[in-house]
């Protein structure tokens, strides 16, 4: 039995889709400036947060744990209070590190290369039993067997749920009328959108939804997708995946995606922001995300990270929680003590599961709206919180490894295309040599940019733009391949081709490449630039950062070119690439360590 907190020692004061879930695996040390995150649809998907505490000497157990990110800061203060238990005679410290659940299950399929992936865990918890199923997929007939045990404890839980902003759900017929996939559906085939229940101000319905090959809550929304087409709860086979029915029903869901992302986070900040500007209505109908994401945004917290709590308003339109009426699937937390972990951190590792269990820790869950491991609600699961403790009626099973392997290729053939211009910056900074590569700035995001290019699938239209100064005449900018399809090796030899020279036109080029996207747009697609850099403005005869800015917004509810920023190094003008993203509704990306432009990049593609 463990102590209750008031009385527990002081804390010391000292996927095609295998290609597209190893891209997964490569988001490591990523931090989002602004949008992006989440695992189970809360904050971002990254390693690192504050460190653990350590209680023990160097004779201590050490037992590192893997975790979503979603929960990886509740349970880093969780074991920063057992930190110091005894088992069996030996002290414990426990180290949470934030995984990504997608690049967690990629680097257990790997091996786990630390140089590549982080610390090595002892227990792995991801989101979702989901990625433990596929790494038994990935790791079936591979030269090793799964790390993971068949059955694996749940610690917490929080459903799927379509969130939306509580007047347009009562347009559905929120909370009296049941609503599902199949209303989503309709609204998004709907020509007149909104003006289907005498909304017309609020434009076409938009659904934000992450990459299920990176993010907890797009893979169980992509499988509630496949179960809602087949009106099945269970035992989803792969006819039933692949029929014309199913296919059909799943390629229009996708249409309404605004975009896709590795994390909820950015629709969330992005929502906030809206909400903020009283613009909340024209941004986004609705998001999937952990029923717990309602919460938290309803908190003014969109990060769901506890230190955060507080620090800024609720918003002035709440969201609210729509069980979809087909089924959902949980989140369910699993607890998976990996085969290589010795006796003794076996020992510490199921101790410390028992910890969490324990009600005391089960109720620190349910203050930030978890469910306990058994699925029972706590006290914030309620109405008034935009939530309702009476659901889901329907619990989906997850589909067996190779059906759910099958439906991740499925949702990469039906997903909604895009056209992406990426801008890469080529001034004379761009050369320097970054410290223990052999290689120069520009010579690592060439190589990012080329290990990217498999993202995109032959519906997509890319093109790439080089920019420093006078680059064109009197332009900043260069077209070297417009936005076309099937276009990879075109692609691949023209950043091969990049050398650094100039200085950095950073305005003029950005208003350039976002007007370039607008005119060729397509209402069917996911219009978008990816503009990096590792400098700030330069060219002093450009137009000003106060005039660039209203040039990228549109007016609420019009569609528009969202600008996906990428700050390159410590010189990079993180504030202003912040605020471009801001303006068209995207998120901005920080790689200021040179070396972690791979794993940058790769996040940010996973929005296409």
């Amino acid at each position: 039995m463990y102590p209750p907190p008031q009385q527990k020692r002081r804390r010391s004061v000292a996927p095609f889709v295998i290609a597209v879930i190893f891209a997964g695996a490569l988001i490591v040390g990523l931090k989002l400036l602004f949008g992006g995150a989440s695992d189970g649809g809360n904050t971002g998907d990254e390693n690192g947060g504050n460190a653990s505490r350590r209680a023990c000497g160097d004779d201590g157990i050490t037992l590192t744990i893997a975790a979503s990110s979603e929960k990886a800061e509740l349970l880093r203060t969780m074991a920063n209070d057992y930190n110091g238990h005894k088992v069996d005679g030996q002290c414990v410290d426990v180290v949470v590190n934030s995984k990504a659940s997608g690049g967690a299950m990629q680097a257990l399929a790997r091996g786990w290369d630390e140089r590549q992936d982080g610390p090595k865990p002892d227990v792995w918890t991801p989101a979702s039993t989901g990625w433990v199923t596929l790494l038994r997929q990935r790791v079936e007939g591979g030269d090793q067997a799964s790390p993971v045990a068949v059955d694996n404890p749940t610690i917490a839980t929080s459903p799927l749920v379509i969130a939306m902003p509580k007047p347009m759900a009562q347009a559905l017929g929120w909370p009296s009328k049941k609503i599902g996939w199949s209303e989503i559906l309709d609204l998004a085939n709907d020509p007149g959108g909104w003006a289907k229940y005498d909304h017309p101000e609020w434009g076409k319905f938009r659904l934000g939804k992450t990459n299920p090959n990176f993010s907890t809550s797009g893979l169980n929304a992509t499988v509630g997708a496949y179960f809602a087409a087949t009106g099945l709860s269970g035992d989803l086979t792969e006819r039933d995946v692949t029929a014309a029915r199913t296919r059909d029903f799943v390629r229009g869901v996708e249409r309404s995606i605004v975009h896709y992302g590795d994390t909820t986070l950015t629709f969330l900040s992005n929502l906030q922001h809206a909400d903020d500007s009283g613009t909340a209505m024209s941004y986004i109908s609705a998001v999937t995300v952990e029923e717990k994401s309602v919460w938290d945004y309803n908190q003014g917290n969109p990060t769901g990270d506890p230190k955060t709590l507080g620090d800024h308003a609720k918003p002035k339109v709440p969201l609210v929680a729509i069980y979809p009426k087909e089924g959902t699937l949980f989140s369910d937390h699993p607890y998976a003590v990996l085969s290589w972990a010795d006796a003794a951190k076996k020992a510490a590792a199921a101790d410390f599961l028992k910890y969490l269990r324990a009600p005391e820790q089960q109720r620190e869950f349910e203050k930030y709206a978890f469910r306990s491991f058994d699925s029972k609600p706590g006290d914030l699961i309620t109405t008034a919180n935009g939530l309702d403790p009476k659901q889901p009626a329907t619990t989906l099973a997850t589909p067996v490894p190779q059906v759910l392997d099958r439906i991740l290729k499925s949702w990469a053939e039906l997903r909604k295309p895009a056209n992406v211009l990426m801008v890469m910056d080529v001034s004379g900074s761009m050369g320097a040599d970054v410290a223990g590569t052999g290689k120069t700035k520009l010579d690592l995001a060439k190589q990012a940019a080329i290990n990217a290019l498999p993202q995109f699938g032959p519906n997509d239209r890319v093109g790439l733009w080089l920019f420093s100064l006078k680059q064109d005449g009197d332009k900043d900018y260069r077209e070297l391949v417009p936005l076309s399809r099937n276009n990879q090796s075109r692609l691949k030899s023209r950043i091969n081709g990049l050398i650094p020279s100039g200085g950095t036109g950073l305005y003029d080029t950005a208003l350039a490449s976002y007007r370039y996207v607008m005119e060729r747009q397509s209402g069917d697609a996911i219009n978008a630039v990816v503009f990096l850099t590792d400098g700030k403005n330069e060219d002093n005869n450009s137009i000003s950062l106060d005039n660039l800015l209203p040039d990228l917004r549109k007016e609420a509810g019009q569609e528009t070119v969202r600008m996906f920023t990428i700050a390159y190094g410590g010189d990079a003008d993180l504030d202003v690439l912040r605020r471009i993203s801001q303006a068209t509704d995207a998120a901005a990306y920080d790689s200021r360590k040179p070396g972690s432009i791979d794993e940058v990049f790769t996040a940010v593609i996973s929005n296409f």
